[in-house]
């Protein structure tokens, strides 16, 4: 089964519409033309493939404890939940 970072930068990926070595780390999903709709997709996607759920409102993501700043942080967000679940 293949890491977390590498199934949460293909899902990113596929909603940017690149390819999975254009998506790093470091990038933002402003970086990666990804819109407030294709956050929330991309949210949904990353809750199905992971069986948890995001605490992110997308009204307000300033008020939420999930960071969303970069790939990184989302790898580390999906990290502490699932570790959370376990």
């Amino acid at each position: 089964m293949s890491s977390i970072k590498d199934r949460v930068i293909g899902i990113i990926a596929e909603q940017a519409v690149l390819d999975p070595s254009d998506v790093t780390m470091d990038s933002t999903l402003e970086d990666l033309g990804i819109d407030s709709l294709g956050l929330v997709e991309s949210i949904f996607a990353i809750e199905e493939e992971f069986d948890v759920s995001v605490p992110f409102n997308a009204n307000e993501p300033e008020a939420s404890d999930f960071d969303i700043s970069s790939v990184a942080s989302i790898v580390a967000g999906i990290e502490k939940l699932i570790a959370e679940q376990s």
